[in-house]
C-alpha cells in the first residue's frame, strides 16, 4: 500500500520529535559523565585577580580557583582546570572543553541565550577601597579625602551619587592612570572595581590597601551549558548549601575583602 500525504505528515512528526527526545536524553548527560570519568573540567581565568592568577608559587589561586576546586570536592571528583579568557570562556564551554565556567561571568539576555547560569556564587562590585590605616566608615568620612576615578566610569557616576560634597575627586582617562596615581600616593583613596583593587592589593602589598565601602554590587555566576539541567541543578545545590553554611561568605571575605551578602538565585 502506497502511504498517503497524511501518513508521511505522521511519520515526519514523529521522527522529528524522536530526535529531539534523544537531543535532550543527550542533552542531560555532563553530570552522568563527570561522575562516571569522576573528573570534572572547569574553567578559571588567570589573569583576574583577585578572582583567579597565578600565584608566586605558579600555581592558579583566587576565589573563582577555590570556587572551582569546592564545586570538585562537594561532588567527590578530580578537578582539571582549564584557563580561560574573558574572550573564550564561552565558546571553551560551548565546545566542551569545559564542564563549568567559573570566571567573573555576569548574566545578561544575550548570554542567557546560549548558556544557562547557576545561582550567583560571589559578587563583583565597585567600590572604595583605600589603606587599612586611614579610618573610613562612611561616606561622610570622605570628606575633605582625595580620591583617584576613572573618569565617566561606573564607580565614578556611582560616588557622585552618594559621596559628600566636599571630597576631592581626581579624575584621569583610563584604569591605568588612575591606579597608577592611588599606587604613587597621588591620592588617598580609590573608587575601582573589586578586580582592580585586587591587582593593586597583589602587585602593592606594601599598600594594606583594604575594601572600605560598597558602591555597587553585581555578582557573579556559573555558566552551563544549554540543556544541562541535572549539572545546573547539582551546582545549585552545593551552591546553596555554600551559602547556608557560610562557606561562600569566607571564600568572599578572604579574596575580596567583604562577605558575599545576599546573593540572587
Amino acid at each position: 500500500m502506497t502511504p498517503t500525504k497524511r501518513q508521511f505528515t505522521r511519520l515526519a512528526t514523529a521522527m522529528a520529535a524522536s530526535l529531539l527526545l534523544v537531543g535532550v536524553a543527550q542533552a542531560q548527560t555532563a553530570l552522568d559523565d563527570i561522575m562516571k570519568a569522576k573528573e570534572i573540567k572547569i574553567a578559571v581565568p588567570t589573569d583576574y585577580p583577585p578572582y583567579g592568577f597565578v600565584g608566586t608559587d605558579l600555581k592558579p589561586q583566587g576565589l573563582d580557583v577555590e570556587m572551582a576546586n569546592y564545586i570538585a570536592g562537594k561532588l567527590g571528583v578530580k578537578l582539571e582546570m582549564v584557563t580561560v579568557t574573558s574572550a573564550n570562556r564561552i565558546p571553551y564551554l560551548q565546545t566542551k572543553k569545559a564542564d563549568l565556567v567559573i570566571s567573573t561571568l555576569g548574566k545578561n539576555p544575550d548570554r542567557m541565550k546560549v548558556i544557562d547560569f547557576t545561582y550567583a556564587y560571589s559578587p563583583f562590585f565597585q567600590a572604595v577601597f583605600a589603606a587599612k590605616s586611614l579610618p573610613v566608615k562612611s561616606f561622610a568620612d570622605l570628606s575633605g579625602k582625595t580620591i583617584a576615578v576613572t573618569r565617566g566610569a561606573m564607580e565614578d557616576e556611582e560616588l557622585a551619587k552618594v559621596g559628600p560634597a566636599n571630597m576631592d575627586v581626581k579624575r584621569f582617562e583610563d584604569n591605568a592612570a588612575t591606579i597608577a596615581a592611588f599606587v604613587a600616593g597621588q591620592t588617598q583613596v580609590i573608587a575601582t572595581s573589586a578586580s582592580a583593587a585586587g591587582t593593586i592589593m597583589y602587585k602593592n602589598p606594601q599598600l594594606n590597601t583594604e575594601y572600605k565601602l560598597l558602591l555597587k554590587d553585581s555578582p557573579n555566576f556559573i555558566g552551563v551549558n544549554k540543556g544541562e539541567d541535572k549539572l545546573r541543578l547539582k551546582v545549585n545545590e552545593i551552591i546553596a548549601e555554600a551559602k547556608k553554611n557560610g562557606d561562600i561568605d569566607k571564600m568572599s571575605q578572604k579574596w575580596l575583602g567583604r562577605p558575599a551578602g545576599n546573593l540572587p538565585e
